[in-house]
């Protein structure tokens, strides 16, 4: 089994730490982009009537609460604590409860379908995720996952990345985590899939578009509502943070409609199903 992650433990620490701060700000600025992969996700594992479904890394709670509206009998998760106080502040009648999807507190085959949306990134151990994944989900049920394309079609990510490579630092002193788009391939997911005893995968892509105010607004956004790209911003110099805001706004020009911006932040949607 690969791993990517130097020290599990310390990355694990940095993100639970991380999201715990930002978990308010996230849903106020991630929820009109990342709830445009809710339905394509659901509708990959089967989630409907009577469906024992598992939202691992459920984040303010927004695929739990829509397989509970589609009649999935649902446990959101989460590691960040102040991420289940948002998601039960929000969807009152969805039981979620903390819990770490590298060790999962559930049985096995104890769920019909387990999904993660944009989770797998901030996983110390992807592999060991996917393979409890496996564990707990009975024969014939599926796993889903969302993570974001490339950063030359995820335009948010792919402006903040060109802006730190050209005036400022990327080699900052934050806990080493596995690649940030490792996910992105294709093969990759199939490949790791396949790997943790799952048949049939199955990757697609789901547009998403996210409109923002500005580019301030983008950058405000992925410094307080992210752990690993906000992080990388949060450590530059204040120098090379104006550098990279003058890079960002000029950037966005291009994506300018009726007084926002409009930024393409496709996903990719992996899914498959245990024999």
């Amino acid at each position: 089994m690969t791993s990517f992650t130097s020290d599990p433990d310390r990355f694990r620490a940095f993100e639970q730490s991380g999201w715990e701060k930002a978990a308010a700000r996230y849903h106020d600025t991630f929820r009109s982009l990342t709830t445009q992969a809710v339905d394509p996700l659901l509708d990959a594992v089967g989630a409907g009537p009577g469906v024992r479904l598992l939202d691992m890394a459920t984040g303010p709670g927004y695929v739990a609460a829509e397989a509970a509206r589609r009649g999935a009998r649902v446990v959101g998760m989460d590691l960040a604590t102040a991420m289940v106080v948002q998601a039960r502040r929000h969807h009152p009648d969805v039981h979620f409860q903390v819990g770490d999807a590298e060790r999962l507190p559930f049985a096995a085959k104890s769920f019909d379908a387990v999904v993660m949306s944009f989770g797998l990134l901030h996983v110390a151990r992807p592999e060991v995720a996917l393979s409890e994944a496996f564990r707990v989900l009975r024969s014939g049920g599926r796993v889903g996952f969302t993570v974001w394309m490339p950063p030359e079609q995820t335009v948010g990510f792919g402006m903040i990345l060109r802006a730190i490579e050209s005036h400022g630092n990327l080699n900052t002193p934050l806990p080493e985590g596995p690649p940030f788009f490792r996910f992105s391939d294709p093969q990759e997911c199939c490949r790791v899939l396949r790997e943790a005893g799952f048949i049939e995968p199955n990757v697609a892509q789901v547009p998403q578009l996210w409109r923002l105010p500005s580019a301030d607004a983008l950058l405000a956004a992925l410094i307080e509502g992210t752990v690993r790209t906000g992080g990388l911003l949060r450590a530059q110099s204040p120098e090379a943070f104006q550098a990279i805001r003058s890079f960002v706004c000029e950037a966005s020009k291009a994506y300018e409609k009726d007084g926002a911006i409009e930024v393409p932040m496709p996903a990719v949607l992996a899914s498959a199903k245990r024999a």
